[in-house]
């Protein structure tokens, strides 16, 4: 070998052990993530920096605990002011404000449209962090909807679980004015001041607020009419336990008073939580509204992940959560089993945990059913002003319940939208 072939050969070697020593401290950082929920949100990251950290023990995680709406404040703040240094590398988002965030902040998020394999998750979570043709975000938890009933009511009141299948809403209502009839037990709890179960219908019936290019979606909105005809139904014909606040509602629950509850997935857990009612639930999809092209399933709540682009530790970041949350299938085994988390990868769908039979649902395949809803659950655009439309319908309903046309309801709830979200 000659001197220049050493040289080369030497040049090359060094050049490649830089390239090493640059790639492995740009991933040798302390990652940064805001989130809420000790029990849920926070205790899984924990579990998914754990493993990250396994395979890549450089890397180091800050998960930082606060309540939901200090995250959003603090995120928020930052965005506003440009003070990207106060702002962590990942931020848990809840999926009805996510647009309001990508489109108030352009260039904010880092654009992970070529980072992640998005076919691998539900549509729908996919369509929520999407703008402009970019998707931003990992999607995380579902809030695919259910249908849980105690079938020692209904048994009371002569109804079997072949009955609970394939509901319309106008059998639901039925079935509940039997059951309270015969067992005293109304047959959910509703808060009206909650815009919960209206976005619950609506959405079912494949619409929102807003159409797709982000105008209001109101008077002409056939799933929002069926939704609050329904729900007035609800209310006036003695449907329902009137309730004011969660925890008013929680009660409700836990404590026997109805014999059902129409959630998100998350209510698994306080479900489950009275020892003594083991066996007496059941599960089965929600009602379908009477409008064309509406279906059994839905979703409430959810909430996914998104990265900062002016993270200093941004690549690591999207890699951790790449290789975590869009790729690890016996992660999400681990999270349904310790934490009744359903998440939006369809791939983890297979595993064994989401087959096993629930004893308190009396051998119920309950994390099958929902695994199998979630494919079914209609996208739709969520906007930015959900909140603002929310408050729009709960002012409005109590006109509906009284007897006002539906028609002049949904003209009211524009018109007071309209001059919300000038």
């Amino acid at each position: 070998m000659d001197y220049t072939q050493l040289l080369r050969r030497s040049v090359t070697s060094a050049l490649a052990g830089a390239a090493f020593l640059t790639s492995t401290a740009a991933f040798a950082g302390e990652v940064t993530i805001w989130c809420w929920d000790p029990n849920f949100n926070v205790a899984i990251m924990k579990d998914a920096a754990a493993l990250y950290t396994a395979k890549h023990p450089e890397t180091t995680f800050n998960i930082v605990d606060f309540a939901k709406t200090d995250v959003e404040q603090k995120l928020q703040t930052g965005l506003a002011s440009g003070m990207t240094d106060s702002l962590p590398d990942i931020v848990l988002i809840e999926d009805y404000g996510a647009q309001k965030y990508l489109q108030s902040f352009p260039g904010s998020f880092a654009a992970l449209t070529d980072k992640i394999d998005y076919s691998g998750f539900a549509k729908y979570k996919v369509d929520v962090m999407t703008l402009e043709g970019e998707t931003y975000g990992v999607p995380f938890d579902s809030g695919v909807t259910g249908l849980y009933y105690r079938k020692d009511y209904l048994e009371q009141a002569g109804y079997k679980a072949s009955d609970m299948e394939n509901l319309t809403w106008d059998r639901f209502i039925e079935i509940g004015k039997d059951v309270k009839a015969k067992t005293g037990h109304e047959m959910m709890a509703l808060d009206a001041n909650d815009g919960g179960l209206v976005r619950i219908m609506m959405q079912s019936g494949g619409q929102w607020y807003f159409n797709e290019d982000g105008s209001l979606n109101i008077t002409g909105n056939a799933a929002l009419k069926a939704a609050l005809e329904t729900q007035a139904r609800i209310v006036n014909e003695g449907v329902a336990k009137p309730t004011s606040g969660w925890n008013d509602g929680i009660n409700a629950l836990t404590s026997g008073d109805i014999a059902s509850v129409l959630m998100g997935v998350w209510i698994t857990g306080t479900v489950k939580s009275q020892a003594d009612q083991a066996g007496k639930w059941a599960l089965t999809a929600i009602p379908k509204l009477n409008i064309e092209g509406a279906t059994a399933a839905s979703n409430l709540g959810g909430s996914s992940w998104y990265v900062l682009e002016a993270s200093a530790e941004k690549d690591e970041a999207i890699d951790f959560l790449n290789e975590i949350y869009a790729k690890d299938l016996d992660f999400y085994q681990k999270i349904l089993t310790e934490r009744g988390a359903v998440g939006s990868l369809l791939a983890a769908r297979t595993g064994e945990a989401y087959k096993k039979p629930d004893d308190f649902f009396g051998g119920q395949t309950v994390w099958q059913n929902f695994a199998d809803w979630l494919v079914q659950v209609p996208p739709v655009n969520y906007g930015i002003f959900t909140n603002e439309l929310d408050t729009a319908v709960t002012a409005n309903f109590p006109a509906l319940v009284k007897g006002a046309p539906i028609d002049d309801v949904l003209k009211a709830i524009e018109d007071q939208a309209a001059g919300q979200i000038q």
